[in-house]
Parts: structure tokens; C-alpha cells; sequence
């Protein structure tokens, strides 16, 4: 049976909205929640950056049945070895309720520390030490490693007694079959779905098949097509480029530059966007024909409150 999940986006709410906002979506009826992790926003418009280490403690305090993932780019902002204490700290206090997503970064949040920005096959290769170093701190082991990344001497002393799945984020095919080989499960992105097919597909052939699948779907839902389209607009506007702009811009002001060039009817292509539920169902029912056993649903809106408890009344039942 496919789960349902709330987006918690740090980037378009202040932590206190988003920690009420996860309890609606509970009481609603989501079952999980995935949380981003910014240092800064897409836009000035947007203009909210908090910190999702500290807020993922609270939420999964305040929300005891909802399951959570978190997407984090260790490396650069974040060292493995810190990562690994965190995920280890929180999936101590609430077993078998997180799981950790990885990928590997996006300058607008990674460049802040002012070391060098990598390419693509050196973020990977870097993702992969990372994700091996996590791995060995969590079994227990005193870790040093050279490479990339650079770890001495470091024991995790508080660890869970199961270690959480590390799952891998990908836009694209090429990187979908690369994680099929090493992560024990793949997130993505809503896009039509053949282009969805070729990542999943892809997914599978490297490896990942019988691992889990999870599909952050972006959507804009409001009373009429246009007040959804127009506000889908207003918030996402500058998140629907190609993934070659999207991890090399530095700054929302970047960002802000170009999306002044984004029509509202450009955002059909990336964007959900129907005030009809049924719509919408239909939508969420191919997802899950292509095998996700997730589906995480970000309304980039900012209605959230009518958009769980529509979705919670008429769209939750329905798919589960």
C-alpha cells in the first residue's frame, strides 16, 4: 500500500508555521513527511532558511506517528561524520521513523563555505565517500579516511540498533542507475511519466530493483485554475530549470534573475496545477502504477492549511 507524505518546505515557511503544519498534516491523515535542508531560499520572495536539524527534532516530537525523511548534500556544508550523529541521534530517540536522503548538492546552499564548487562526476564521487563514511560510523566502527572528504579517528558512541536506509536523490537517468548500486532506495522528482518511467527504469537496471521509491510530487492546488496557476507562479517559478542551472546558481538573487523570464503557463510542464481533486487522484494513480511506494506531496502554493485538509477529506482515502 503506497504512503502518503507531506513537504515541509524550510525555504517558503518559518519553522514554527511548518511545525503546525506537519500536525495538521497528521491529523489529516499523511502518514510521513520529508523535510528540505536550505541555507538559503529559491527566491527573496520566498525568503525563509531554517535550520532542518533542529526543527526535525521537534517535529517528530510533536507529530509521534508521522515517519520522516530529510534531503542533505554531505560534503561540503556538512561534514559525513556530523551528518552521521545527527541521523544516528534522532533515529535513537525515534526508531524505525527517519530515514536519511542524500544527493549531491547545489551551490546555491553547498558554496556558502567558500571552498571550490565541484563538477558533477566529483560531487558523486565525493557523495559516495560520504555515504561510506556514514555507513562505517553507524556499524560502530573508529573511522579514517583520506580522500575527498577527510575523517581521523572518529567513533559514533550513540548510535540506533537499526541503522536507518540511506536513500538516493536523482533528476536524471545516468544518476538513478548509479545509485541503484549502492543506496537502498531512490527519491525524485514529478515530471510526465515517461520521463519518470526512464528514471525508474533506470533505477532498476543499476541495481535498484525491490529497494524503495519515493516521489516528491509538486503540485499547486486552489479554489480555481488560474489563483493556482498564478500562485504556483508567484513561489516556483525560478525551481523549474533544467538540473545543470539548478545546482550551478549561487544566490536567490541568481535565481530571481532567471525567473523573470518564466511565463505562469510554462509551469504546466513541472507543476501539478488543477482545482479538481479528481484530477489530481489520477495524477497520484499512474505514480504509483510506476512503483513508488512513496508519494510526498509539496503544494508550492502557499495555501497549506486548505490544501491538507482538502486532500486529508478527498484524496488520502482514495489512494490508501
Amino acid at each position: 500500500m503506497v504512503k502518503i507524505g507531506y513537504h515541509a518546505s524550510h525555504e517558503q515557511f518559518k519553522p514554527s508555521e511548518l511545525l503546525k503544519y506537519v500536525q495538521m498534516a497528521e491529523q489529516a491523515g499523511f502518514t510521513h513527511a520529508l523535510s528540505s535542508d536550505h541555507f538559503h531560499p529559491w527566491s527573496e520572495q520566498q525568503g525563509q532558511s531554517g535550520f532542518a536539524w533542529s526543527w526535525l527534532g521537534a517535529a517528530m516530537q510533536a507529530t509521534p506517528t508521522l515517519s520522516y525523511r530529510v534531503v542533505c548534500a554531505p560534503g561540503q556544508r556538512y561534514h559525513p561524520a556530523i551528518i552521521a550523529q545527527a541521523v544516528a541521534t534522532l533515529a535513537e530517540m525515534f526508531p524505525y521513523r527517519f530515514w536519511l536522503t542524500v544527493g549531491s548538492g547545489q551551490a546555491l546552499n553547498e558554496q556558502i563555505t567558500g571552498e571550490k564548487w565541484l563538477c558533477k562526476s566529483d560531487r558523486n564521487a565525493r557523495l559516495k565517500e560520504c555515504v561510506d563514511v556514514i555507513r562505517a560510523l553507524w556499524a560502530g566502527e573508529t573511522v579514517t579516511h583520506h580522500g575527498q572528504v577527510c575523517i581521523e579517528e572518529a567513533k559514533l558512541y550513540t548510535r540506533p540498533q537499526v541503522p536507518p536506509p540511506i536513500i538516493g536523490a536523482a533528476i536524471t537517468p545516468e544518476t538513478a542507475e548509479w545509485l541503484g548500486s549502492w543506496a537502498d532506495g531512490l527519491i525524485t522528482i514529478s515530471r510526465p511519466p515517461e520521463k519518470l518511467k526512464e528514471v525508474v527504469d533506470a533505477f532498476r537496471r543499476g541495481g535498484g530493483e525491490g529497494k524503495p521509491m519515493i516521489l516528491k510530487v509538486q503540485l499547486s492546488y486552489d479554489r480555481d485554475e488560474e489563483t493556482a496557476r498564478q500562485k504556483a507562479h508567484e513561489q516556483w517559478r525560478n525551481n523549474i530549470f533544467k538540473n545543470i542551472v539548478m545546482t550551478q546558481l549561487r544566490t536567490p538573487q541568481q535565481f530571481d534573475a532567471a525567473g523573470m523570464f518564466v511565463q505562469p503557463n510554462e509551469l504546466y510542464k513541472h507543476v501539478r496545477i488543477s482545482p479538481d481533486q479528481e484530477q489530481h487522484i489520477e495524477w497520484l494513480q499512474k505514480d504509483i502504477e510506476l512503483g513508488f511506494d512513496e508519494l510526498i506531496l509539496h503544494n508550492v502554493n502557499r495555501e497549506q492549511q486548505q490544501f491538507i485538509e482538502v486532500f486529508g477529506e478527498k484524496v488520502l482515502p482514495v489512494l490508501t
